[in-house]
């Protein structure tokens, strides 16, 4: 099995990429603030999946996982954060909040 064969990997670079091209239309200020914060936690998902399945044991590995879930926690904080500062339309906001709690899901159940 490669890493692009994995869903939540690439359902987190999806989202990730999302976030990204919302992200760069931004005012210098919201960029240097939410929106550092926004991409990197965004980022560090997909980073954190693909780190635990490079690796060789299985509780280091779930380890990386759990560190993906709580990336996971934080960009959805960043995403209720843009959305109340106005920086997020209603309809970009309910398709993130719903793609990341679908990955959520399908995050723990790849953990178990």
């Amino acid at each position: 099995m490669d890493l692009n064969d994995l869903r939540i990997y690439n359902q987190s670079i999806e989202i990730g990429e999302k976030i990204w091209n919302i992200v760069i239309t931004w005012n210098y200020f919201s960029k240097d603030t939410v929106g550092k914060q926004f991409v990197r936690s965004t980022d560090s998902i997909a980073a954190n999946i693909s780190e635990g399945f490079g690796r060789y044991h299985f509780k280091d590995s779930r380890n990386f996982l759990f560190y993906a879930r709580g990336s996971l926690y934080e960009t959805t904080t960043w995403l209720n954060k843009a959305y109340n500062r106005k920086l997020l339309k209603e309809p970009e906001y309910n398709d993130l909040n719903a793609q990341l709690k679908d990955l959520g899901i399908k995050l723990n159940n790849y953990i178990k």
